[in-house]
């Protein structure tokens, strides 16, 4: 685990063009994506390429691996569970997926281009032509100490990705192994449903607890709620989830 300083960054999504700035406490996240070797120490998981990232792993298995993991290391939980609805203990100091505001601020380390460093000399991508995830740390790290936050496999964070329109989806960050320039960029958000697992889909793991009641480094369940109930930006046909 690396400790970030506290600090702020904008948020912008390209599909609806809002930016919103965000102000960060300190937290702590993993220097490298959790790994196969990692994933079968703390779970019943195979572990062929003990040094590649895990991957197929789906957001719900994502925060029951941190609430293992917790366990693991004699820390509370930081999440608590009715049925598949999942809720944030935002003052655990339990293992957790960062929030978006805490991944790209790690992922970007003051830098302010898409990269923190030449892609090729960065990130595995489609340029690279490999057909895997490959070994964690074999690109050059940001000026965090972080490795593979751009390339290699996306990362699964905390934060709901548009509920006003894809209801439950979870934000992944990052690209993948086999993801062109465009798409292996600090700012790319991209998501998936709760039970959605895919080859190049990963996690890291961060930590930290806050002062506050439902809302957390850039994250709000109340904003969720409020953005959920959104007119005008549904597809046709859809009705927004009502809570």
């Amino acid at each position: 685990m690396r400790r970030i300083p506290g600090g702020s960054i904008v948020l912008q999504d390209a599909r609806t063009k809002t930016q919103r700035p965000v102000d960060l406490e300190p937290f702590e996240i993993g220097v490298y994506p959790v790994t196969q070797e990692q994933m079968a120490e703390v779970l019943d998981a195979a572990a062929p390429h003990p040094r590649r990232p895990a991957t197929d792993i789906s957001w719900l298995r994502a925060v029951h691996f941190c609430n293992a993991l917790s366990e693991w290391e004699g820390l509370e939980h930081a999440y608590l569970f009715d049925g598949e609805d999942v809720s944030w203990d935002v003052s655990s100091e339990g293992f957790r997926l960062p929030t978006e505001a805490e991944w790209e601020f790690a992922c970007r380390a003051g830098s302010v281009g898409p990269h923190y460093a030449p892609l090729a000399d960065a990130a595995w991508t489609a340029a690279d032509g490999v057909m895997t995830p490959q070994p964690v740390g074999g690109k050059i790290p940001n000026l965090y100490g972080l490795f593979d936050t751009l390339g290699n496999v996306w990362e699964w964070c905390w934060d709901l990705l548009d509920p006003a329109r894809y209801d439950e989806y979870r934000t992944f960050r990052g690209g993948g192994f086999a993801d062109d320039a465009w798409s292996v960029r600090a700012s790319v958000r991209r998501g998936g449903a709760p039970r959605m697992h895919h080859p190049d889909v990963g996690m890291r793991v961060a930590r930290g607890g806050f002062d506050g009641d439902g809302a957390a480094q850039g994250w709000s369940d109340a904003v969720d709620r409020e953005r959920a109930l959104q007119d005008g930006t549904s597809p046709s046909g859809w009705t927004p989830r009502k809570r």
